[in-house]
């Protein structure tokens, strides 16, 4: 893998009509960001799990998101305010028609959580994800800097808070005692959605109980990916969910454990496949904490594996 510092060190030309080429496309591949590096109607940014992973290597010109402390709310549990997001794209140059492209580790995880919050915010479809995020970037030989890029001065203006994409506790609480105008969708692995385990090892975001929403769906968020971390093809992906009962005659609201795998579900489904989704981003560590909802579980482990 090429490592580059400071400026750029290559001379990919524009892609052939640049930003217009992308219009109407949720994803870009990894070349069209590489021809694009230097287009200024585009800004790319990296939103990796892991830490250190910006610092040791990025998509040339990328800027940071730190998922952790600016696209939450330091103090609530709750998405990034709409001033600080404001105050965080324009720094970074974006202005009204600028297209915003994410990536990340981790097959696009919490780049996919960024696009969410950005669609809460009224960006839409001037965000992009990456396909197959810093996975594909690596795989293909491109060029990393170290690098930080320097600071912009953007005008970009978001919108208030989009109620239509976000999910609240009640609204699940609805459809867990049995209402039928959504259907739940949990893309957590078979074992949490059993309740075999409470979450992946090695998890710092627990909760008291173990199963799922009662009547939800179970889709892991993986099997809309293929082994390089790029997403199947549209017809895949539509067969995919409507075995599992999603098939866009219904609103669907997805959810995982702390909302960053369900975002990526959420991509799918509502920017790829065009349904009507809301993701639950209080997802299980709300819903399996709280007092008085229904929990389905199938293994027998209720309170903390006993």
């Amino acid at each position: 893998m090429k490592v580059i510092s400071g400026v750029l060190g290559f001379g990919f030309a524009l892609a052939l009509g640049g930003v217009a080429a992308a219009e109407g496309s949720a994803v870009v591949t990894a070349d069209w960001v590489a021809d694009n590096l230097k287009n200024p109607k585009v800004k790319v940014f990296e939103v990796s799990v892991d830490p250190g992973v910006y610092e040791r290597g990025h998509v040339p010109g990328a800027v940071n998101i730190r998922w952790h402390s600016e696209l939450v709310d330091p103090v609530k549990r709750d998405i990034a305010s709409r001033e600080s997001l404001q105050k965080l794209l324009s720094a970074a140059g974006v202005d009204k028609d600028t297209t915003i492209v994410l990536y990340g580790d981790n097959n696009n995880w919490f780049a996919a959580w960024g696009a969410w919050v950005l669609e809460t915010y009224g960006l839409g479809d001037r965000v992009k994800l990456l396909d197959g995020g810093r996975k594909v970037w690596e795989a293909k030989g491109l060029p990393l800097d170290t690098a930080t890029p320097e600071a912009g001065n953007g005008s970009v203006e978001l919108t208030p808070l989009k109620a239509a994409v976000r999910a609240r506790l009640g609204d699940v609480l609805k459809v867990a005692e049995g209402d039928k105008g959504s259907v739940l969708l949990d893309i957590r692995s078979p074992d949490e959605f059993s309740g075999k385990i409470f979450a992946p090892e090695g998890s710092k975001e627990l909760t008291i109980r173990a199963g799922h929403v009662p009547g939800a769906k179970n889709v892991p968020w993986s099997k809309a990916v293929n082994a390089d971390g790029t997403l199947k093809p549209k017809e895949e992906l539509k067969k995919l969910y409507a075995e599992a009962g999603v098939d866009g005659s219904k609103p669907v609201i997805v959810y995982c454990r702390i909302g960053e795998r369900s975002s990526h579900t959420w991509f799918v489904l509502s920017k790829v496949l065009g349904y009507d989704v809301k993701n639950y981003d209080g997802s299980w560590t709300e819903y399996g904490n709280s007092v008085g909802v229904p929990v389905a579980n199938l293994s027998g482990t209720v309170w903390q594996g006993k």
